[in-house]
């Protein structure tokens, strides 16, 4: 979990990269131009910024080269625009930035830019260099696919899906109708893959098939608990 700061002159990109980085786990906070965005660095000191080029008050350039001189450049910075030319990107990223996106953005490069910004500035801490997280090994672990159907020859009827991580072990009785028993099953996929994700929408929709809306429908209905997987993140 990171605090980001999104800094863009127009209200539907906020809403949009908000709302995903809150899927992702982080905490967001917004800003609308540069002078929302220096009161929000000073108080706020975030992990990243979002920083959008052509803004009505001063631009993105003229920001990020304020805080360069000004000795406050301390967390990475990805700038943003639909009409920046390549010689901006290059200024840019030669003053400090971390990285460049092209408006309109995609899911993929928003993910992957922030990802890799948040790792280098985690490096950059003191005493995180070299240090080993416990349990990150055990983290890594590919989950089995193990299936048994103990009793399917006049056993008990139930069926347990042995796997490893979070919430993979469940059992299901299978003396039900079909839809309860159903309805069942897909609540405990969707609580595993929500845990195995940290509660991210976005990466549950993309690890399930599932369109984000068509997700967030269904497991309304199912009862699932949303902030369960974040919780257990935390």
């Amino acid at each position: 979990m990171a605090n980001i700061l999104v800094v863009d002159d127009e209200l539907g990109i906020r809403d949009l990269l908000s709302e995903i980085l809150n899927d992702e786990g982080h905490n967001i906070e917004l800003a609308e131009n540069a002078a929302q965005a220096r009161a929000a660095r000073a108080r706020a000191r975030p992990d990243l910024v979002l920083l959008d080029i052509w803004m009505p008050d001063t631009d993105g350039v003229s920001l990020l080269k304020e805080w360069s001189s000004a000795g406050t450049l301390t967390m990475p910075v990805i700038m943003m625009s639909g009409h920046a030319t390549i010689d901006t990107a290059v200024e840019a990223t030669k003053i400090g930035a971390h990285s460049f996106l092209e408006k309109p953005i995609t899911l993929q490069k928003l993910l992957k830019a922030v990802e890799q910004a948040l790792a280098r500035n985690a490096l950059r801490k003191p005493g995180l260099s070299g240090v080993a997280i416990p349990g990150a090994a055990e983290a890594k672990a590919e989950p089995a696919d193990a299936v048994t159907v103990p009793g399917a020859l006049g056993g008990a009827p139930a069926v347990v899906v042995a796997d490893s991580g979070p919430q993979a072990r469940q059992t299901f009785e299978l003396d039900k109708p079909l839809r309860e028993a159903r309805d069942g099953f897909e609540k405990a996929y969707f609580e595993f893959h929500l845990a195995q994700e940290g509660g991210s929408m976005t990466r549950v929709a993309e690890k399930t098939g599932l369109e984000r809306t068509h997700l967030y429908r269904k497991l309304k209905q199912l009862g699932v608990d949303l902030s369960r997987g974040k919780r257990a993140a935390i």
